[in-house]
């Protein structure tokens, strides 16, 4: 069970990971231009998209949904809050300092981003038949042709 948390804890750390750089980028390189800000806030979305996706491809063929989604979630949950949070305490401003516009803009474009990266991930592996699923109905279907079918005589 701590195996578990461990990697949602990882996850977690790796997509606020990817807010960091992002502000850092921003801060640095791209000081005082709006428009440069907002191409590195949109970059930083579809890297946290892809992060997910590739997460729900990897996670989703060892472990049916209920088990891994849960995870996901509270990874998301906790580095939403981290980025919401702490990611603007780290460059020196306030997480409030946009007004609450920004701030919970900020909150629906992350969700929107883990959401579609978690579920192009998994349509992903279901349309090739890689998921959990597919996986056990086809072995059940191989183990049932395998064995021939018992014939009672009387």
């Amino acid at each position: 069970m701590s195996e578990r948390w461990r990697v949602t804890g990882v996850l977690a750390v790796a997509l606020f990971a990817v807010n960091v750089v992002a502000r850092l980028v921003t801060r640095f390189g791209f000081d005082g231009d709006d428009t440069a800000a907002d191409r590195v806030s949109l970059g930083m979305f579809v890297v946290i998209g892809l992060v997910l996706a590739a997460v729900a491809f990897v996670w989703g063929r060892r472990r049916p949904v209920a088990a891994w989604g849960a995870d996901v979630a509270a990874a998301v949950g906790v580095a939403l809050l981290l980025t919401v949070l702490v990611g603007p305490l780290l460059i020196g401003d306030n997480p409030f300092g946009g007004g609450a516009g920004t701030f919970f803009a900020q909150i629906w474009l992350y969700l929107a981003a883990a959401g579609v990266g978690v579920l192009l991930g998994y349509l992903l592996l279901t349309a090739l038949g890689l998921d959990h699923r597919s996986q056990s109905l086809k072995r059940y279907a191989e183990l049932r042709a395998t064995k021939p079918r018992r014939v009672v005589r009387r």
